[in-house]
């Protein structure tokens, strides 16, 4: 159409206007111009991070696209494929995946529970030694199972002390509720839905006691692929430099932050804010999203302690204790060094590149 209304001009001015739409189709390209990162995680409210920045244009050369996937197990597979960039998923995984040689790595420590988990007793079981032999509703395999084993542990008990059913939050609840188990660990909102539908329930643990905020244990992480590491090492960099922006403004913004994260995930804002809290400190929810320095210090490449009482250095400890667990339950021959599957680079990048010193929260 443009070239038409070219044509129609003046032969004097067919050059100008020529030399216009080769800006324009330079601008168009500029803008197609933009490199694809392909992430995936679960709906939950702490991945919702990636929704702000691309709502606020944080990464404004990126063309992020972020997909819902429920199955973890599914996103760590198109990673590995080359299908994803970067995985948003819990931490327990991490040690398994690196015994299998999956070629990806937790970048970075990404939010922390600080009350989201909960283990919820049925009417009928008064203390832990009531549950010796019943059935415990917990995901096998992952961060719920390693939550009641401890727990049991910490109890007198053994971790195997107990029947585990491997079932998801939503039917734990009606299995619960029905009187087919003894008791569950819960995410939010199922936790607190169980508490209120049935009567004489009662809560047992959760992870805002000072033992699971201080071990870190129950987490989320930030995965990408070798091949992204490696071969994109600048764009990935962009991208957890945008992530940890975005966390920045969130913290500024909550109310309208979590209005875009609810959209994202098709949840309701009320939903949202019973997780990442209203007020943008991060401790008035159930979970603790780290800013840059706070994940930069439990990795180890910053000085200063990380929230919590946890140690400098936390995530080769928080390794260990996850491997050792998995030995444990026999989904892990041995324990393998930290280094096979955490990777704390970019963090150590950002932090030269003076990234970080500015930020409100540090």
């Amino acid at each position: 159409m443009l070239n038409k209304i070219c044509t129609r001009l003046f032969p004097r001015l067919v050059f100008s206007c020529l030399l216009s739409l080769g800006v324009l189709s330079t601008a168009a390209s500029v803008a197609e111009a933009k490199e694809k990162v392909e992430m995936a995680g679960l709906t939950w409210p702490g991945y919702g991070f990636w929704f702000i920045v691309n709502e606020k244009n944080l990464a404004p050369d990126l063309d992020i696209t972020f997909k819902t996937i429920e199955d973890p197990y599914q996103s760590f597979n198109l990673l590995v494929s080359g299908q994803l960039d970067v995985v948003s998923s819990t931490v327990e995984f991490t040690p398994i995946a690196a015994a299998q040689k999956m070629p990806f790595k937790q970048v970075a420590f990404g939010n922390l529970s600080i009350g989201t988990d909960k283990i919820i007793f049925s009417p009928q079981i008064k203390q832990p030694g009531d549950l010796k032999g019943q059935d415990v509703a917990v995901l096998e395999g992952g961060l719920s199972q390693l939550f009641v084993g401890i727990y049991l542990e910490q109890n007198g008990m053994s971790h195997n002390d107990v029947n585990y059913v491997n079932i998801i939050a939503d039917d734990a609840f009606a299995a619960q509720i029905s009187g087919n188990i003894a008791a569950s660990e819960y995410w939010e909102p199922y936790g607190s839905n169980v508490l209120r539908a049935l009567p004489g329930s009662t809560l047992a643990a959760s992870t805002n006691d000072d033992y699971w905020k201080k071990s870190a244990l129950v987490a989320d992480g930030y995965y990408m692929s070798d091949d992204f590491l490696t071969n994109r090492r600048d764009t990935s960099v962009k991208v957890m430099k945008a992530l940890y922006d975005a966390i920045d403004w969130w913290t500024k913004n909550p109310e309208e932050g979590n209005k875009i994260i609810a959209k994202g995930f098709k949840m309701s804002v009320d939903d949202v804010e019973m997780i990442l809290g209203t007020d943008g400190t991060r401790k008035d929810g159930g979970l603790y999203p780290y800013t840059f320095i706070e994940a930069a210090r439990f990795c180890g490449v910053a000085d200063g302690r990380p929230p919590f009482g946890q140690e400098n250095g936390q995530v080769h400890q928080h390794w260990d204790l996850i491997s050792e667990w998995w030995v444990k339950f026999g989904l892990m021959k041995e324990t393998l060094p930290s280094s096979k599957g955490v990777d704390c680079g970019i963090l150590s990048e950002l932090l030269e590149q003076g990234y970080g010193q500015n930020l409100a929260l540090k």
